[in-house]
């Protein structure tokens, strides 16, 4: 009986010493990590196959700045089928400058223009204001002599975040190459 005592008593004493650890730890993610990003996927379609069936594509180098900053947000990347891009906090709008070969072609570009909804909201003490943000709408612009045009965007989703949640499918003009799997 002694024993059963003991333990039941252990037993609240570590209950109590978990539920006191779990209530102070910090659960706010208020790093660079938790903050929405706007989920980029590349895609293209074969008119000459089949004009419906959106094929998954990939970029053999790509380099993106944001305008009005010094910012590189990807530089000289290989291989690249899908981007996290970072959305304004002090403006409704965003510009990326997407260069597909910046060392041999540095006119090789096409701009990216997003306009979006930032709101403010209260996360916690420790974190204090977090920026909600909403894609109102998306374009782009192609220069006269870029090799990767994009075609086309589509919005999926329109709120950026942390959930690696698709919200552009970016159009490529077709090319004559392998692209990834079929969607």
């Amino acid at each position: 009986m002694k024993n059963l005592v003991r333990i039941f008593l252990l037993l609240i004493i570590v209950g109590a010493a978990v539920s006191i650890h779990s209530s102070c730890s910090d659960e706010n993610d208020c790093s660079l990590a938790g903050r929405p990003m706007m989920y980029c996927t590349f895609k293209t379609i074969d008119k000459s196959l089949d004009p419906t069936k959106v094929l998954n594509d990939t970029l053999d180098s790509l380099t993106i700045k944001a305008l009005e900053t010094d910012s590189i947000i990807l530089n000289n990347e290989k291989k690249v089928h899908k981007i996290m891009l970072p959305l304004r906090y002090t403006s409704d709008s965003t510009v990326f400058i997407l260069q597909y070969n910046p060392v041999d072609n540095p006119d090789d570009v096409d701009t990216l223009y997003i306009v979006q909804q930032n709101t403010p909201y209260f996360q916690s003490m420790e974190c204090g204001y977090m920026m909600k943000q909403n894609i109102i709408s998306a374009k782009f612009g192609n220069r006269a002599n870029s090799s990767e045009k994009i075609d086309s965007i589509y919005l999926r989703n329109k709120e950026a975040n942390s959930n690696e949640i698709e919200n552009l499918q970016i159009f490529f003009k077709y090319r004559d190459r392998t692209p990834d799997t079929a969607d």
